[in-house]
């Protein structure tokens, strides 16, 4: 598959944005509370925030690129970026997205390999992710590659409380 990953710096931020909302919006807003939606939007994925995040030197994002075409983007996050801390030597895929006319092709999965080959370079022991517990499509997708349930956590959406799974995968 003629699929390319490239880092993101400060230069993409304005792209970096309108993939981060779009998929964003593709994947949920049909499943949320418009008004707890649009909050949660508007907090996530402004300017400012992604910006934070792109200069955090423990968040990585990545672009990746069918035949030099835009089709999706993941978030890597290390050390105190993680959203829980569970061990010191794990990593979190905090985000995955593929925009819309891009799924049901195998990029998921392409894309997922990547991910895990970039852990693995890290040298970390796990590779962990939350995913809404409704989200039963994202769930059986990672359970295909090893990943298990192993806890759960609260996420909102504005004031809508949420339930994500936690899943890992060991590389070690």
């Amino acid at each position: 598959m003629d699929l390319s990953f490239e880092k993101c710096t400060v230069k993409d931020l304005e792209k970096l944005v309108e993939i981060s909302k779009s998929t964003f919006i593709n994947a949920f807003e049909k499943d949320n509370n418009s008004t707890d939606f649009n909050t949660y939007l508007n907090i996530s994925f402004n300017t400012k925030k992604i910006k934070s995040e792109l200069l955090n030197p423990n968040s990585n994002f990545y672009f990746t690129y069918f035949k030099n075409e835009l089709i999706a983007y993941f978030k890597l996050n290390e050390n105190e970026a993680q959203t829980e801390q569970y061990h010191k030597n794990t990593i979190e895929l905090e985000r995955i997205y593929v925009l819309n006319k891009f799924q049901g092709k195998q990029f998921g999965k392409h894309i997922l390999l990547e991910i895990i080959k970039i852990s693995k370079t890290k040298q970390v022991s796990v590779l962990w992710l939350g995913v809404w517990e409704k989200n039963t499509a994202a769930i059986r997708f990672y359970k295909r590659f090893g990943f298990d349930k192993f806890d759960t956590h609260f996420y909102y959406i504005g004031n809508d409380k949420q339930t994500d799974w936690l899943m890992k995968l060991n590389l070690i």
